[in-house]
């Protein structure tokens, strides 16, 4: 079973893949809304949108996701997610993160506060979110690019890299 596919410069690792040590390219993590049936598959079209650019993508979008998989600490499969989401987002030179506004999206939520210093987040929160003030507020005192749409993040990203 391949977690991972390659399209000339880029490619995408997904979990349980292994993740690498050290990258020659850019590496970019996509966090954000991901509750299957309920947010947009986002990381589809950001990977899309990168087709011929040398880079890492790092996508916890899991391809076999059991949402049965009791999320609890003593279940290894739920635990094998959650370790590889953590080292993804610490390994990437990049953080994009999209709040869908049809989700609620706790983890990412969590996952802006943890990384929130880093210096490697950019970050998409359309009207409608149901905590976007939070969302502005915690980017505005940390200095974090905010995008009012997915299109205007990918183009931003796309002069980035």
């Amino acid at each position: 079973m391949e977690h991972w596919s390659k399209n000339a410069g880029l490619v995408v690792l997904k979990p349980p893949a292994i993740l690498p040590i050290t990258s020659e390219k850019s590496s970019v993590f996509l966090a954000g809304s991901i509750e299957m049936g309920v947010a947009e598959d986002w990381q589809t079209k950001f990977t899309n949108a990168m087709s011929g650019e040398n880079i890492l993508i790092l996508n916890p979008r899991r391809d076999n996701w059991d949402p049965t998989w009791e999320q609890s600490i003593t279940n290894p499969k739920f635990v094998e997610q959650v370790s590889w989401e953590l080292n993804a987002l610490d390994f990437a030179d990049i953080i994009v993160m999209y709040f869908d506004p049809n989700t609620k999206s706790p983890i990412s939520l969590l996952e802006l506060g943890l990384h929130a210093a880093s210096g490697k987040l950019m970050v998409c929160c359309p009207d409608g979110f149901w905590r976007k003030g939070n969302v502005e507020v915690v980017c505005k005192r940390f200095g974090i690019q905010m995008f009012e749409t997915l299109d205007e993040l990918i183009e931003s990203f796309l002069t980035r890299i």
